[in-house]
């Protein structure tokens, strides 16, 4: 072997070491939106299509429906919310009562579940099973459901009956949690669903209407419910409650005043994060009491979550016409940037 040949081999062997990780597998390219964050926007109500956005990492950069632009179609009207499996994307369009399943990393159509849903809300994957909070027909508060997809053919394979206005989902340890914030009604209550029977374990009443879900390092799940607002002729206050994964029981309630509506609930290791009238707070996961020190005031946050270190918040403006995403760092409370987005952002992930 002379020095030409040696030198090729070691090149070649360079080159296939660089597109393998520590446990010698293949690193393929992921595609235009492997490494970013994405925005789904609501779009009009009435009519029109929701989108989705995508930012690059450092923020320098913006594309805007960026589904169509890939496909060269429509997701539908009134985009809720976007759930993913490891290599796919679950894009919910409430309205059109449509799931658009993408590969998550280049945005092209795998498959539409437009038969089995009605009026969808969130997604989420456990034991390889896809789960769907459904609000169904919204006069009838009887017939809520959580839709169950299988994922290798993406169909509904059958549904689970739940109490009215299932929202938001989360999947800890073969069980998944949803919210029952009450549709257009109010409700109180935390389903259990367990996803090796497939069937409602428990049923956990938390606070009034309850907005979000969010485990903490423990593995507790806490739930930070808005309370039921005046309009309502029933003003309650919202609350923060702690649910004990092990027993399914709550075991720590912090109560906010009457006319307090706390929203969002985010997480960054250490504390819990909600908006309330504008301004945004944090509070240990030990804490006994609210805060009253405000990690930032007057924000708009249709949408808000931390992200290493930083606070992301979407503004809706006018409801008609593009909303932005805003970012900030967490430590220095500096803006880092504002980016415009789609009509009505109400959700913001990260791929």
């Amino acid at each position: 072997m002379n020095i030409k040949q040696l030198v090729s081999i070691l090149a070649i062997g360079l080159v296939i070491t660089s597109c393998e990780n520590d446990d010698n597998t293949p690193v393929l390219p992921m595609g235009d939106y492997a490494d970013g964050i994405l925005v789904s926007n609501e779009g009009p109500f009435n009519n029109g299509t929701g989108t989705v956005s995508f930012i690059s990492n450092d923020l320098e950069t913006a594309e805007q429906a960026i589904y169509n632009q890939v496909n060269n179609e429509d997701l539908g009207n009134i985009v809720q919310s976007i759930g993913f499996t490891e290599s796919n994307a679950y894009v919910v369009a409430n309205n059109s009562n449509t799931i658009t399943v993408v590969d998550r990393f280049t945005f092209e159509k795998i498959a539409v579940i437009s038969t089995g849903l009605n009026n969808p809300r969130y997604f989420v994957s456990e034991n390889g099973k896809g789960y769907v909070t459904n609000w169904g027909d919204t006069s009838d508060e009887t017939d809520d459901f959580v839709a169950i997809i299988d994922l290798t053919d993406n169909t509904v394979e059958s549904t689970i009956s739940v109490d009215f206005g299932p929202e938001e989902i989360v999947n800890y340890a073969d069980n998944i949690y949803v919210a029952h914030q009450g549709g257009f009604g109010q409700n109180n209550k935390v389903s259990v669903i367990d996803t090796n029977a497939n069937e409602v374990s428990t049923t956990i009443v938390v606070g009034d209407v309850p907005a979000a879900l969010q485990l903490d390092a423990a593995n507790n799940l806490w739930v930070l419910s808005s309370g039921k607002p005046s309009f309502s002729g029933e003003e309650t206050a919202g609350s923060l409650s702690r649910i004990n994964t092990a027993s399914n029981e709550v075991d720590v309630t912090i109560d906010f005043a009457t006319t307090e509506h706390p929203n969002h609930l985010s997480y960054d290791g250490t504390s819990l994060y909600y908006s309330l009238n504008g301004d945004i707070y944090a509070i240990g996961t030990s804490a006994t009491e609210l805060p009253t020190d405000k990690i930032f005031e007057g924000i708009g946050t249709y949408a808000m979550t931390i992200h290493e270190g930083k606070f992301y918040a979407t503004d809706a403006k006018d409801f008609a016409s593009n909303g932005s995403l805003s970012v900030f760092d967490l430590n220095s409370k500096e803006e880092l940037n504002t980016v415009a987005v789609g009509i009505i952002p109400g959700g913001i992930y990260f791929n």
